[in-house]
């Protein structure tokens, strides 16, 4: 069996493109990153909801299903099912670490401080690319390699 280290001719090109790294761009409590999510989230809560879950790519109407919809004090007790699952889709979408316990934690605890970070990271990643890789390889008169064994279809019966 003969290696073949190099073929003259070939060329490969790598290409890499990274816009974000797999983690939050911003925390739980910066509001100040985008005052334009808080400002909307002050003043028509659920108006903010809803299209930051319609810019995520679901339906407009998923947060109101919520229990907590006017969640401006907290749950009262309620794990509020849509804002955990909105938070773990977002995480899953875009491979940013963390737990569905920790998603239930912060989403009972600042129901409202939760959701505007949901809203910042679906508005700075909405419109970028993830990590990218591409590989090309241009073979440029490459010589015909026979092969060593040829290949006999399985005859069925």
């Amino acid at each position: 069996m003969e290696t073949i280290i190099s073929q003259p001719g070939v060329i490969t090109t790598q290409t890499v493109t990274v816009s974000h790294g797999p983690q939050w761009s911003s925390g739980l409590c910066d509001c100040c990153d985008d005052c334009g999510v808080c400002c909307c989230a002050l003043w028509c809560f659920p108006c903010m909801q809803c299209s930051t879950v319609s810019d995520f790519g679901e339906c407009c109407c998923l947060p109101l299903l919520d229990p907590c919809v006017m969640g401006y004090v907290g749950c009262s007790g309620v794990c509020p099912p849509i804002t955990i699952a909105m938070r773990a889709a977002l995480r899953e979408r875009h491979k940013i670490p963390g737990s569905i316990c920790d998603d239930c934690i912060q989403s009972c605890c600042c129901y409202s401080c939760t959701w505007c970070q949901i809203a910042r990271e679906v508005k700075l990643r909405r419109n970028t690319s993830t990590i990218t890789t591409a590989q090309t390889t241009l073979i440029r008169n490459a010589p015909v390699i026979p092969q060593a064994h040829s290949y006999t279809p399985l005859v069925q019966y």
